[in-house]
């Protein structure tokens, strides 16, 4: 088993993740409010590129359909949610069907299609997702959404933290240069939160005085959620 990792959704290309297990990873906040809405009893998510996408989907049917997401990590005008994963409660997701779009997170997924499994990763589900990987028993690239299609700190400690999760349960793995670095570099700095600080998106969230939703994506391990995008769908 090889893992490979990517270091934004701008990186992606094709023959990089065809045939693989890919795990898209955007922990502030895309991939965290995904899997939260997905352990809330959301019915199921769809991804898009463009808040006139999103729109027009909701449209269809608002009843059946609500809007979550950002632009510069604020809400945008007329959905119904922001990127905050709090804000995904049990009694505002069971049973709808939620249409998201942000900055960098849905096109990470949407830049994924090719792989051969499209899984959703967070801290808080990380421990999940090794599971799962395990299962598959499939070469892994792990997607880092990035911020603005630059590296992204927090993205890369939590592939850290999942290669790690793989690796106290599997031995013959074979990570390339840049999986080997998110490695050691969790391993070196196992409180996500202290390491983060330095971040410019963990700057941006600060200033938008986001402190709680730090402080969520930031615990490891508190939902066993592995959600899955499948044909224009996560579930």
């Amino acid at each position: 088993m090889k893992i490979d990792l990517i270091i934004s959704a701008d990186d992606i290309k094709r023959e990089k993740v065809e045939g693989k297990s890919v795990v898209v990873i955007d922990m502030l906040r895309a991939t965290s409010v995904i899997v939260t809405a997905i352990n809330n009893g959301c019915q199921g998510i769809i991804p898009v590129l463009t808040v006139e996408e999103a729109f027009t989907i909701a449209n269809r049917d608002r009843k059946v359909y609500v809007l979550g997401g950002e632009r510069e990590a604020l809400k945008i005008d007329g959905f119904n949610f922001s990127n905050s994963p709090l804000e995904y409660k049990r009694n505002s997701v069971e049973g709808k069907n939620l249409v998201i779009t942000t900055s960098n997170g849905t096109r990470a997924i949407r830049g994924s299609v090719g792989a051969k499994n499209i899984l959703i990763g967070a801290l808080i589900n990380a421990r999940a997702v090794a599971d799962r990987l395990i299962e598959l028993n499939n070469d892994i690239v792990i997607v880092n959404a990035g911020t603005y299609g630059q590296f992204s700190m927090d993205d890369f400690i939590c592939s850290g933290y999942i290669i790690h999760c793989i690796a106290d349960k599997k031995s013959d793995i074979e990570l390339t240069d840049i999986s080997k670095t998110a490695s050691y570099i969790y391993g070196e700095n196992k409180d996500v939160l202290r390491f983060i600080k330095g971040a410019t998106h963990y700057k941006r969230m600060k200033e938008l005085k986001l402190d709680h939703d730090l402080n969520y994506c930031c615990q490891k391990d508190i939902i066993e959620v592995v959600p899955e995008y499948r044909d224009g769908l996560i579930s």
